[in-house]
């Protein structure tokens, strides 16, 4: 996430948290106590405040998240990050939903305000015991099928398509490479194998709620205490290889730091998570099913990287910090390219 929040009108945004009743008494405020925002960190689809509560104990205790859109494509973003935070309370591992609105009566945005929780982005050198009880506590949390999420039917299938879909922007582009395409197109045919096996599965029939992207910087980690993971844009029922699949991949770990795991870190990992998940629900068939998720999971951030590219080197996409897009242009070429095709597509 980006720094920079100046793309809204804070002042509009503040007029709007002080007159309205029903955020105010949701967050607490006294009558006389002025609400002001901080901006705190901005993404491509939602731009976050700390929503400071300035009366006689000038405090921040919440976050305000003004949403610009919806990578799922949903008509109600806001409202469905909110409802998973609702499901997910019992687990006590992610902020508390207190507000939301998404009528966009008052703004032309939807927001939702919930808890601002303490603590720092995971460690990946020593904090993977923290990650697999967070995960697990997550996913031990029961929820009815018709809870309000989206559930795949055939959720590796399904991000096949999703990867299908991004790399054809890159195809199509005019400033493709050639050579680029065909070692991308090797790889979906190994994808497009699993996919199809997939298609030929009953739909899952043990869901569990999962985030999709559990990036490092998603995790709030606090030593000696609870940790939590945040960022919820993309919540679904589905089976829990995909939320562990995308925490292990080098897609994921190496996007803001330099690490790679080995498939002994995999597995270590994964025994990690099996013990912390202490029989509240089945992980018999985990590393079976865990393979499909870490290939395809791997061609999912390589197709990103590739559309990302075509869109901010073609001047489609607002031009993204330099560390960004040096990340984007490591992705799409040796050495990294060479070691996803050898540690996964082999």
């Amino acid at each position: 996430m980006s720094n920079s929040t100046n793309i809204l009108d804070v002042s509009q945004l503040e007029q709007y948290v002080n007159e309205n009743a029903g955020l105010r008494q949701a967050v607490g405020a006294a009558a006389d106590d002025v609400l002001r925002l901080e901006p705190f960190a901005q993404g491509e689809y939602n731009v976050n405040y700390k929503l400071v509560c300035a009366g006689s104990q000038e405090q921040a205790r919440y976050l305000f998240r003004v949403n610009l859109g919806s990578q799922m494509h949903l008509d109600h973003q806001i409202e469905y990050e909110m409802n998973a935070l609702r499901l997910l309370a019992p687990s006590g591992r992610v902020p508390q939903a207190v507000y939301v609105d998404g009528s966009k009566a008052q703004l032309p945005y939807g927001v939702g305000v919930e808890t601002l929780l303490p603590g720092r982005p995971l460690d990946y050198s020593c904090d993977l015991a923290e990650a697999a009880a967070i995960l697990a506590d997550i996913h031990a949390v029961a929820v009815p099928s018709e809870c309000g999420l989206v559930a795949p039917g055939h959720p590796v299938a399904a991000i096949v398509d999703e990867c299908e879909q991004m790399f054809n922007v890159y195809r199509t582009w005019d400033g493709a490479d050639a050579s680029l395409v065909a070692r991308i197109d090797a790889l979906f045919k190994v994808a497009d194998g699993i996919a199809q096996s997939d298609r030929r599965r009953s739909a899952p029939e043990n869901l569990h709620v999962v985030n999709t992207e559990v990036n490092s910087s998603n995790f709030l980690i606090n030593p000696g205490r609870r940790g939590y993971l945040v960022d919820w844009e993309k919540p679904v029922l589905g089976e829990v290889e995909q939320d562990l699949a995308h925490f292990l991949v080098p897609t994921t770990t190496f996007w803001k730091t330099d690490t790679q795991f080995t498939r002994a870190d995999v597995e270590g990992f994964v025994d990690q998570y099996v013990r912390a998940v202490d029989r509240r629900f089945a992980t018999d068939s985990l590393s079976d099913r865990l393979d499909d998720y870490l290939v395809v999971t791997c061609l999912r951030g390589l197709t990103w990287s590739a559309m990302a590219l075509s869109e901010y080197v073609g001047g489609g996409r607002a031009a993204a910090n330099a560390d960004t897009f040096a990340k984007i242009q490591e992705y799409v070429q040796d050495p990294f390219l060479s070691l996803v095709e050898r540690e996964y597509y082999s």
